[in-house]
């Protein structure tokens, strides 16, 4: 085990490490999950839990491929710690309000993490659709919904067409 992680593991009280994930899993949990884990966290931890994003791999240090042993060893305990309070000197900020034992969401992603591993293609191709878009993406959704409605002046130019 390396130093840093000993030193996150000294982190984490041994009543948070310890302490069981209090929502049941469930297809709903999952589904909830995903959708907040395709929002939140997939920018630097990509959609599979990989961390291969420019986010993730930018990071000092990267982005843990969450699919590995490494996390998936993680006590419950752990890994909603960690979601909720961050972990301090990494890219990882502090997701939680409040009390970790109110924060439903942290222990709902722990579920989550655990079912990275066995992602599916259309899970995959579902969280694609709950990533969050960028400001020229939703411009050109709206400039997109406006010509399917009859305003043919929502069409730009070609020529203005950029990648």
């Amino acid at each position: 085990m390396t130093l840093i992680r000993q030193l996150r593991l000294a982190a984490i009280p041994r009543e948070q490490r310890e302490q069981a994930n209090p929502v049941p899993a469930s297809p709903e949990v999952l589904a909830q999950a995903r959708g907040h884990f395709a929002d939140h966290c997939a920018s630097c931890h990509a959609n599979d839990g990989s961390g291969q994003t420019p986010i993730g791999q930018n990071l000092y240090p990267k982005t843990p491929d969450m699919r590995l042993k490494e996390t998936q060893d993680l006590s419950d305990g752990e890994l909603a710690f960690m979601i909720h309070n961050g972990i301090r000197f990494t890219g990882m900020p502090a997701w939680g309000i409040g009390k970790l034992d109110d924060d439903l969401d942290s222990w709902k992603l722990v579920h989550f993490i655990r079912h990275l591993p066995n992602l599916t293609s259309d899970e995959l191709e579902d969280m694609k659709t709950l990533n969050p878009k960028t400001k020229h993406e939703l411009e050109e959704e709206a400039a997109f919904d406006r010509f399917l409605q009859g305003d043919d002046s929502a069409v730009s130019p070609l020529s203005e067409h950029h990648h």
